[in-house]
């Protein structure tokens, strides 16, 4: 290990929890940086390679003057994360979009889908805000089940005709 570190122990504890966290292979070279203030300029830094390469592929562990970790990952590994990211919240949205369709006791759940991503082209269409996942899915599953009431089973109207016919009995 080429530097020095203040409570080295603990920034390897978390070197190797960031590195678990990211998925990284458990023996594979961890480049770990420490940031130092330049006494000659407050508005520059110092980084100083304690372990690994100035060449790897990154992420790269950098280590504050407050011993406070940062990482620092390639364009592309950065460019896959956030699509990453998007791809689970999509994900995410659709599951909340189909439970509460199924919620609502559709006749046919097709049928309430298509009408639901119609709905919700059309709001994202006419807002400002072009974000899929700030419509709130259960308020627009109501309002289709109140403008399109055949698409759903009415529940309570199917207990009050079962009632009755236990009532006739």
């Amino acid at each position: 290990m080429g530097g020095n570190l203040k409570n080295h122990d603990s920034i390897m504890t978390q070197v190797e929890l960031l590195s678990q966290t990211l998925g990284l292979p458990k023996n594979s070279e961890r480049t770990i940086l420490q940031m130092e203030s330049d006494p000659d300029n407050p508005n520059e830094k110092i980084l100083k390679l304690i372990s690994g390469s100035w060449d790897s592929q990154g992420p790269w562990f950098i280590v504050d003057e407050n011993n406070k970790m940062h990482t620092v990952l390639p364009v592309e590994t950065t460019l896959k994360l956030i699509e990453s990211l998007k791809k689970a919240q999509e994900e995410n949205f659709h599951l909340k979009l189909e439970k509460s369709i199924w919620q609502n006791v559709p006749i046919d759940f097709e049928d309430v889908w298509v009408v639901a991503m119609d709905e919700i082209k059309d709001m994202i269409r006419k807002s400002k805000d072009k974000n899929i996942l700030n419509i709130n899915i259960d308020k627009l599953i109501k309002k289709i089940k109140k403008e399109h009431p055949n698409l759903f089973l009415d529940m309570q109207k199917i207990f009050m005709q079962q009632q009755q016919m236990l009532d006739n009995e």
